[in-house]
């Protein structure tokens, strides 16, 4: 087995009606626009992340860790999520060495929360993680407005054993 991996993650959730939630994108809270639907905060770009972490070491995917159809995990902090998740890397002797994301979306613009975005996913992933706003151009139903999507790919190595 390679000493390193690499993991792609992505993400889509549509957008809810006016006011039913808060819009929370890589664990900000974006406060007056429309939220997104989904069981827990719907926050695409952590499911993203944590998708490309636990495929880069194996170990599945969001959905076989945190299912949908589990009261548990309703309206969850997703970056209580991707702290889950690192931590299930941690256990299976792998450590996560950078994740990089592109969100799709038309708006909110993303460049005045990039910072806070980038310094909340890295301490819940315990590893850098860079995010990058890529408008859709008015194309298909991200243009249309009707949702936000993310891709996330992560490097993981393998923790070296004493």
């Amino acid at each position: 087995m390679s000493g390193t991996r690499v993991g792609l993650g992505y993400d889509v959730h549509a957008y809810l009606g006016e006011g039913e939630r808060s819009l929370v994108l890589g664990g900000v809270t974006f406060d007056g626009e429309r939220g997104l639907a989904g069981h827990s905060d719907a926050d695409v770009v952590a499911h993203a992340v944590i998708d490309a972490l636990l495929g880069a070491a194996g170990l599945g995917d969001i959905g076989s860790h945190f299912p949908d159809t589990d009261p548990a995990f309703a309206g969850s902090d997703s970056l209580v999520l991707l702290r889950a998740a690192s931590s299930s890397l941690h256990n299976a002797g792998w450590r996560a060495v950078n994740v990089d994301c592109a969100v799709v979306l038309d708006a909110p613009k993303l460049a005045a929360h990039r910072d806070a975005m980038q310094q909340r996913l890295s301490g819940a992933a315990g590893a850098p993680v860079t995010v990058k706003a890529k408008r859709s151009e008015g194309v298909g139903a991200l243009g249309r407005g009707e949702g936000i999507a993310c891709w996330a790919v992560a490097l993981v190595e393998q923790v070296a054993t004493a």
